[in-house]
């Protein structure tokens, strides 16, 4: 089922999630929506806050449900591990049409749980890294747009309110 995903400013964005308890079917069921919504919308992560589920879930898929093998959810992450700088551009499909450059670092490693509840770590460089970075900021209550420079931040936030009164947003 495709879940409706949140924009900015919707306050589940900038709340950090509650941790996952439960792993059961429910969690399962809420993990396969995830990734059919991110497919949706033509997106290589989400994570659960995007959909109004204020948890530690984030799903990605950098083939974009090309290769079955590169579906990942992860439940309660971490990043235990960095190394490195980029500067690049990323978009976020709670900011629809907005793609800016961003630093993040070029090497993580993580700790998570699977769908299941059993912990592992996994390493992450380029644009895996950046995701995993970008997904974790989301159940972590942080957007993109606050690891943009302030003035890149003023003009999106400007363009947003704009697009908000022409209700277009």
């Amino acid at each position: 089922m495709i879940l409706k995903i949140v924009k900015y400013p919707d306050p589940v964005l900038a709340r950090p999630g509650e941790p996952v308890t439960e792993f059961n079917a429910e969690l399962r069921k809420l993990v396969a929506d995830m990734f059919e919504t991110m497919y949706d919308g033509q997106g290589i992560g989400l994570a659960a806050p995007q959909v109004g589920v204020a948890k530690r879930l984030l799903v990605i898929d950098l083939s974009v449900g090309k290769e079955p093998k590169d579906k990942l959810a992860f439940i309660n992450p971490e990043i235990i591990f960095t190394e490195g700088r980029l500067y690049e551009e990323e978009g976020c499909l709670s900011f629809p049409d907005i793609r800016e450059k961003v630093v993040r670092h070029a090497k993580v490693r993580i700790r998570a749980q699977d769908e299941h509840g059993k912990w592992f770590e996994m390493d992450g460089e380029d644009v895996l890294s950046r995701c995993l970075q970008h997904e974790i900021d989301h159940v972590d209550g942080v957007q993109f747009i606050y690891r943009m420079s302030a003035l890149k931040r003023d003009l999106v936030l400007r363009k947003i309110r704009k697009l908000i009164r022409d209700g277009k947003w």
